[in-house]
């Protein structure tokens, strides 16, 4: 099968016109099987925190980079610069191009990233998080019992907790933020930092922060109270769990959609105690993307 046919019937849910361009830019690392790509989404006014990703995480990504046909120019080469100047970017990140004059078809964007995923596990990310404890490492050292046997079947998915400063200037430079749940709950106690979008509660409190405050070291608890609006950030198998819908476009809901048909599919949420993220806040105009 042509590459042209594959991609049209792959995508063949989106608002046309769609055009996916996969591994416009690979990454010159080889990573083993049981590794865990980031796949996330980008746009042009998030490139920036894209860079500070990179450097951050320090292993595979796999980049669906929206590009709107009439500022192709223009983000093609800024996406050059940052590219070829950004430490690790050109070793571990795979970029797949999305062009369309559409905004906000997030969950083709999904989609997109993942299908190009080059290991067995991957994370559903925001580009705007900042990685803050090395989960990656801990997962891949081995989960014992029904979480680490769920996750290698496609039956489970992890959850890595987020968080966001309540003052946004202090969210915006990630080489300040906590690195250890220590240092986090301090911070939590101090009110400088919270859970994520508290005041859309449906969106994360299904990850029970209380039991998360008081986890013991290396807990992993499995969520309980799962309500349809809730939107964590998860690792999970590439190949089984359910595919995001591509028929949800707009704000809000998108990602929500997607993750409950993976939990009406039967798979379990389990939270991670010891990780968690931060939300980085950007420093350039335009809205949040990635909803």
């Amino acid at each position: 099968m042509r590459e042209s046919v594959f991609l049209s019937k792959a995508f063949s849910q989106s608002m046309q016109p769609c055009k996916i361009i996969p591994f416009y830019y690979k990454g010159l690392a080889t990573f083993e099987d049981d590794d865990i790509t980031i796949t996330t989404l980008v746009t042009f006014n998030r490139f920036k925190v894209f860079g500070e990703l990179v450097k951050r995480y320090k292993g595979p990504i796999s980049a669906a980079v929206h590009v709107v046909p009439s500022d192709t120019h223009v983000v093609l080469n800024a996406l050059h610069e940052l590219y070829t100047t950004t430490p690790g970017m050109s070793s571990s990140v795979d970029v797949h191009l999305v062009l369309s004059p559409y905004a906000r078809q997030l969950n083709t964007w999904r989609n997109a990233a993942r299908l190009f995923a080059r290991t067995e596990f991957v994370m559903m990310l925001d580009v705007d998080f900042a990685i803050c404890t090395d989960f990656r490492s801990h997962i891949r050292a081995g989960l014992d019992g029904e979480v680490g046997r769920g996750l290698r079947n496609g039956y489970a998915a992890l959850v890595v907790p987020a968080f966001e400063y309540l003052n946004q200037q202090d969210g915006i430079d990630p080489d300040t933020f906590p690195s250890d749940k220590k240092v986090l709950l301090e911070l939590v106690r101090s009110g400088e930092i919270n859970m994520f979008h508290k005041s859309w509660a449906p969106g994360h409190n299904s990850s029970d922060y209380s039991r998360f405050y008081t986890a013991a070291p290396g807990e992993v608890y499995k969520i309980k109270q799962y309500q349809s609006a809730y939107e964590p950030y998860v690792i999970f198998k590439k190949e089984g769990p359910p595919w995001c819908d591509e028929r949800f476009v707009g704000y809000g809901g998108n990602k929500a959609a997607c993750l409950y048909e993976m939990y009406l599919s039967g798979m379990s949420f389990f939270v991670l105690g010891d990780h968690f993220l931060v939300h980085q806040k950007p420093c350039l105009r335009g809205s949040r993307a990635q909803t």
